[in-house]
């Protein structure tokens, strides 16, 4: 993804639909810094051509090597940090496994069966409990408050 010398003062909203990107270059921009979230999904980046003024997403240890060339910071190989020896700030929970979510960003999966908060909760979501539940609440209160609202209605 050629996104070189668009005049573009921060990274347009849109990049991240753009999450397969293999390549993506955004040399001679005007750019001024990168938000930790800017590249949240992009898991198959491996080679990112940044401003000389800006670093690389994630810090150094995200990528395998960081080049400076004439006006750019070239990013290559981004690093699971999943399989680092480096300690995690936030672990994952029980029940769980790391995933890489971007250069410099991990997160939780839960295994299965598990899920919900913290992958604590074992087995699949009563879908027919709730439904059933939720659909007999409905329909009682539908007809409780047409048995009560209906005599203010006016009859010719």
């Amino acid at each position: 993804l050629d996104l070189s010398n668009c005049s573009l003062h921060s990274v347009p909203p849109g990049l991240a639909e753009a999450t397969a990107a293999i390549v993506l270059d955004l040399t001679e921009n005007p750019l001024t810094t990168l938000s930790n979230g800017s590249f949240l999904g992009f898991i198959h980046l491996q080679s990112l051509a940044v401003p000389l003024a800006l670093e690389c997403p994630g810090g150094n240890d995200a990528w395998q090597d960081v080049t400076v060339a004439r006006s750019s910071r070239l990013c290559q190989g981004q690093r699971n940090p999943c399989n680092s020896s480096v300690e995690l700030a936030w672990p994952c929970p029980e029940n769980s496994v790391c995933a890489p979510d971007g250069p410099g960003l991990v997160q939780c999966l839960c295994d299965n069966p598990f899920h919900g908060y913290k992958c604590l909760r074992e087995g699949t979501f009563p879908m027919l409990l709730f439904g059933g539940i939720l659909g007999t609440a409905t329909v009682s209160l539908s007809l409780l408050l047409w048995g009560t609202q209906r005599r203010k209605a006016k009859t010719p």
